[in-house]
């Protein structure tokens, strides 16, 4: 009994570390058979949220980190010499609205008066009434070009969210200065995150768009993202050649028996999220890319 005891021991022993080896095996076969890096980042579109008026900002509606639908306000800026403009853009279409209609009625008068008596009203001043009047309807499209102007600049001091996602790195209160086109808020596209992943050049060849792909988050170890290849980069910042010392070419030294293999990006787009995985701007992944059976 003792003895088929331990050669069921000794049968289950073999089987777990035959099960490990295999498992061994199969890790390696992956490893070595698909490229591989722990050097991946994810990647996110950030919108630089810059007014188009300049003004003190009088509200501000989000928290950082704050998630915004698109639509959503974000900060107003004070409307108040934006609505005065408005108010004088009114009263100028106004003005040449009544100037061209007592133009017209110059013009008329004197088109009735030669249409009865030719002699009575000379081509020039016919013409010069004319003229006149045709100028007044070109004021009035003028003003109401700066009318449309004013309603925009006016509408402009809502500065609301382009796009779904998180407000980032908020750094504006009440009384911050705006000014036009230069950036206040970053807020981070919800719907654009990617995955680049920094593969060996000699990898490269193993890579094509379209390969799927698997991607391992460091926040998220226990939960792997199916993903696809979704493009290759094209080119990186050269380290030598750059403008050094008295405009003369920068070039560090290298050791003739170690060449570092360079990084090229490529980007891997991401399939459904396992429940509870939430992208980051910036977290660290690891990606392998499976190989295409048909071209073993």
């Amino acid at each position: 009994m003792n003895k088929i005891k331990k050669l069921f021991v000794i049968a289950l022993n073999v089987l777990i570390i035959g099960g490990a080896v295999y498992f061994g095996y199969q890790k390696y076969e992956e490893y070595f058979n698909n490229p591989w890096t722990r050097n991946g980042q994810v990647r996110a579109n950030v919108i630089k949220v810059a007014p188009r008026v300049s003004g003190p900002v009088v509200h501000v509606a989000v928290n950082d980190n704050q998630f915004v639908r698109k639509g959503d306000l974000l900060f107003q800026i004070d409307p108040s010499t934006y609505e005065v403009s408005l108010a004088q853009a009114e009263a100028s279409l106004e003005r040449d609205v009544i100037s061209s209609r007592g133009k017209k009625i110059e013009y008329d008068r004197l088109l009735d008066i030669r249409a009865r008596d030719k002699g009575a009203v000379s081509h020039k001043d016919l013409v010069r009434r004319q003229i006149a009047y045709q100028e007044s309807l070109l004021k009035i499209k003028v003003s109401e070009q700066q009318l449309k102007a004013a309603k925009l600049n006016l509408a402009f001091t809502k500065v609301v969210a382009s796009v779904d996602g998180y407000v980032s790195n908020l750094d504006i209160k009440e009384g911050t200065q705006a000014v036009a086109n230069q950036p206040l808020v970053a807020l981070v596209d919800v719907t654009s995150f990617w995955v680049f992943g920094y593969f060996r050049e000699s990898q490269l060849e193993s890579i094509s768009i379209g390969n799927p792909a698997r991607v391992t988050l460091m926040a998220y170890p226990e939960q792997p993202i199916d993903a696809v290849v979704d493009s290759l980069g094209w080119g990186i910042a050269p380290k030598d050649g750059s403008v050094g010392y008295n405009l003369l070419p920068n070039v560090n030294p290298v050791f003739q028996w170690i060449r570092l293999a360079q990084r090229i990006p490529v980007r891997i787009a991401l399939k459904q999220l396992p429940e509870g995985v939430d992208l980051r701007f910036g977290l660290t992944a690891s990606i392998m890319v499976m190989q295409d059976d048909t071209k073993k």
